[in-house]
This record gives C-alpha cells, sequence and structure tokens, in this order.
C-alpha cells in the first residue's frame, strides 16, 4: 500500500513532532486539534523548531517552507477523509482514544491504517474497538520527535502483514530507525527503562546519593546522555507514574511498582520541566 496523505491526531508536543517529520518527508500532513488556540500552540512549536533549525544552518528556508506548505491544520474530523495513515498522539487514555477512532471510521476510507502513538497500552485492544483491527497498529515515536531516530513498531494480534510492513517502512521514510516490540506494556524501551527509573528514586529515597551525584554517576560511569532525574523531569513524573502503574498492574512484578516517593510528587504537582519542578527547579 502507497502512503500519499498522512494524518495525526493530536498537535501536543508528541503530535506536532510526528506532523512535522511527515510533512519534512514530503507527506500531505493533515493534523488535527480539539481547539484552535492549542492547534495554533502546536504549530508556533513547529514554526520555531523549524526557524531555529535555519538559524543555526541546519536546514534552509526553503525546506523550512516546503515543510510548512506540507501542514494542513484542522479542527474538525471531517477533514482528515483523503487520509492514508492516520497516527493517532492525543492524551493516554483508553477511553479517549477509542471515541477518536469512533469519529475517525465515518469520514476516512475502508483502506486507511489507524496507528497509536501510545507509549503503555494495549494496541490489541485499541485495535478491536475499531472496524479495521487488520489495519491497526501501534507506532510509538519519542520526545523529541523530530531529533529521536527511534520508533517502535507494535502489531496487534489481528494486524495484517501489509498493515506491518506498510507502516514499517512509513517510519523509515520519515528518517527513523524502526524496530518491532511486543504488544506488552512498555514495549521495549521501556519495559526496560522505567524500572531503571524507578529504582533511581528509591535508591535516592534510600540515601544512595544527592540527586546531582546520582545523575553525574550514570552519565559519567555509564556514559549516558542525561542521568536518571534529569529524564524523569524531562519525560514527565506523571507519565513515568502512569506507564509504571499500568506495567505494574500487568505483571505484578516489584519492580514496576511506583515508589512513595514518586507518588507523592506527583500528587503535589512537581511534574518535572513542564511544571517547572521536578526532581529539580526549572
Amino acid at each position: 500500500m502507497t502512503i500519499k496523505t498522512v494524518g495525526v491526531l493530536g498537535c501536543g508536543l508528541m503530535g506536532s513532532g510526528i506532523a512535522q517529520v511527515s510533512a519534512q518527508s514530503g507527506y500531505k500532513t493533515l493534523v488535527r486539534e480539539v481547539d484552535q488556540p492549542t492547534l495554533d500552540k502546536g504549530l508556533a512549536r513547529i514554526r520555531k523548531f523549524l526557524d531555529d533549525g535555519v538559524a543555526k544552518g541546519k536546514t534552509t528556508g526553503e525546506a523550512r517552507d516546503r515543510t510548512l506548505a506540507n501542514l494542513c491544520p484542522t479542527t474538525r474530523f471531517d477533514e482528515m477523509g483523503p487520509c492514508d495513515l492516520i497516527i493517532e498522539a492525543i492524551v493516554e487514555n483508553a477511553d479517549e482514544k477509542k471515541a477518536a477512532y469512533a469519529a475517525l471510521e465515518t469520514v476516512v476510507g475502508t483502506h486507511a491504517i489507524f496507528a497509536s502513538n501510545t507509549s503503555s497500552l494495549c494496541i490489541t485492544e485499541l485495535a478491536a474497538a475499531t472496524g479495521r483491527p487488520d489495519r491497526f497498529v501501534g507506532l510509538h515515536f519519542f520526545n523529541p520527535v523530530p531529533i529521536m531516530k527511534l520508533v517502535e513498531v507494535t502489531r496487534a494480534l489481528t494486524t495484517n502483514e501489509e498493515t506491518y510492513q506498510t507502516v514499517f517502512s512509513l517510519a523509515q521514510s520519515l528518517g527513523k530507525e524502526p524496530i518491532t516490540a511486543p504488544d506488552r506494556p512498555g514495549f521495549i524501551v521501556n519495559r526496560l527503562l522505567v524500572p531503571y527509573l524507578l529504582d533511581a528514586v528509591r535508591a535516592y529515597e534510600n540515601g544512595l546519593g544527592t540527586l546531582e551525584d546520582i545523575d553525574t554517576g550514570m552519565k559519567l560511569g555509564c556514559g549516558h546522555p542525561m542521568g536518571p532525574f534529569t529524564l524523569l523531569d524531562f519525560v514527565g513524573l506523571d507519565t513515568t507514574y502512569y506507564i509504571a502503574n499500568i506495567m505494574f498492574d500487568e505483571f505484578r512484578e516489584p519492580a514496576y511498582a511506583p515508589p512513595p516517593l514518586l507518588k507523592r510528587m506527583v500528587l503535589a504537582g512537581r511534574l518535572g520541566r513542564k511544571s517547572g519542578r521536578g526532581f529539580y527547579a526549572y
């Protein structure tokens, strides 16, 4: 199957990044948000990223303008009709996602593929809620999308081979390095990363060292680009807490249980960079 027009549901941090790389790769890209102010904020994020790239000599003004010309912003579901592939990147809530798929089903062609950028929800469950379970797949990008090369491609039990191959090739055409991940909570990356982050919080609670010393130790001792607490603040403590709870509910292994400090920080609204304070102040 040939993909010519890509749709993106959501123009938040992840959705705007996905829409940007799609448009940069030459696809006509329809991006939908719930209201105009939220849509404008996402489009401004894309433009700033591209403008910064021009200023730093990483891209040209012509390439920036071509990318922006490929973007078709909307607040309406019915304008998503021409899409061959729709990548959903809305709130991490199964009921909200299923409602969005139901709205899409009434406007897109039967050939269209649905993909979810979920980082933790069951792909088979989401696929089963649509009228095209054979044309549904997980397509998990990483933040910041324009920079991070990895994409996890996850098949539902019902995903057919053509859908999988089409989406895998699409990810490659976006300049990404796709890997195949199982339909289990956390997929591959978060299945390994989240227990590491949770263990860092437990170690800090138990007096292993200061935040700065633990972060510096993992950066300089293990070659990580950032330490666990800097990474937690970047990802969002609420996001990590949410994924950890889903993983613990599925596997019931202590390694996936959120430590008390993480829970209390989320309850206090200390979510990391996006709230201005997490383990560090911003």
